[in-house]
């Protein structure tokens, strides 16, 4: 088992197929800043579906069992049910899943499935028009993303919903939300984090997770829900069921990180490595590989970083915040390695 020096194994690979979205959504890609004169990455710099497919057998072999497909939004990159094909079929993989805005899921939900897609975990902040127009940064109507999740429903596809909160934006209108969509897709809730450098991130934006439960239930109390067990070690939603019976799911990386059971690495539409969300630089894998490195060669070098990874930026954020002192300097946008 391939242990970081924290002693978290490696288990979990992100995988960025594109920089580029179909929204501007406030805390990721503010259109201020990811306007239209926005150089985005050409694509003879991507990684092809075959450098992929390559780095992730080689990841597998390295003990990573969990492959995500991110973006920026990944089903902008053409052809990506093939992707997911190839992705399938890897041996030792037993879970593919996409992370998505949704929008294109009504054209691609079944061709996804068919490929051999499990799950999809779709983004909706807001069932507001106003409300979710604004953050999007695009004015899309969340009918929309509505539509995208009944779409991947009716395909047999499990879906998640994620929603970041920020006070004073968004979280009047959680329990409605939840009410709407529980019946059919676990909702999971997201305290709003300092990701990338462009988001205005403040911890007085932040609605604290046992804040958001209480909000949930009819007597804003959060004592109509209950605990109960993650599904696996390095789970990172708080997962909790209501009396009748729905789950909900808290992720709650400011006020109680979850650093020291984290399993993710990150792979960039570039081929770079990073081994945190909060990273301000990571390990080229494209160069090497496309400069003819063996697959041993290509995993000594996943190791060793792996070995020597250190990361736990949201607990040291924490004792940063608490002690009065700013946080790290410019880090990565998410648009390049995913949420």
């Amino acid at each position: 088992m391939l242990l970081d020096r924290l002693g978290r194994p490696l288990r979990d690979l992100r995988i960025s197929v594109t920089d580029r979205c179909n929204l501007r959504c406030t805390y990721c890609m503010p259109a201020e800043v990811f306007g239209p004169g926005y150089a985005f990455l050409p694509r003879t710099e991507l990684l092809s579906f075959e450098e992929i497919e390559r780095l992730c057998g080689v990841f597998v072999a390295s003990g990573v069992r969990k492959l995500r497909i991110t973006g920026g939004e990944p089903l902008l990159r053409r052809d990506l049910p093939d992707l997911v094909g190839r992705l399938t079929r890897l041996s030792g993989v037993e879970d593919v899943a996409l992370t998505t805005n949704g929008l294109l899921l009504p054209r691609l939900a079944a061709e996804l499935k068919a490929a051999g897609l499990r799950r999809v975990t779709v983004s909706i902040d807001s069932l507001d028009p106003e409300v979710f127009g604004r953050m999007n940064g695009q004015g899309v109507h969340p009918r929309r993303v509505l539509d995208g999740i009944e779409a991947a429903l009716s395909a047999g596809l499990g879906v998640k919903v994620n929603t970041v909160v920020q006070r004073g934006v968004n979280d009047e209108g959680l329990r409605n939300l939840w009410l709407a969509l529980r019946e059919g897709a676990v909702v999971r809730f997201i305290e709003f984090m300092d990701v990338g450098n462009h988001n205005g991130w403040n911890l007085d934006s932040v609605v604290p997770s046992r804040e958001v439960l209480a909000r949930l239930s009819a007597d804003g109390t959060g004592a109509e829900f209950r605990p109960v067990d993650p599904n696996y070690r390095g789970e990172v939603a708080e997962r909790h069921v209501s009396e009748d019976g729905y789950e909900v799911g808290l992720i709650s990386s400011v006020t109680a990180p979850f650093c020291g059971d984290c399993s993710r690495a990150r792979l960039s539409a570039v081929g770079v490595l990073y081994t945190c969300l909060f990273a301000v630089a990571g390990t080229d894998l494209r160069a090497p590989l496309r400069a003819g490195a063996g697959d041993e060669e290509l995993r000594d070098l996943i190791a060793g970083v792996w070995r020597e990874r250190r990361d736990r930026y949201s607990e040291e954020r924490g004792e940063a915040t608490a002690a009065g002192e700013k946080g790290q300097g410019r880090k990565i946008e998410m648009s390049h390695i995913g949420g």
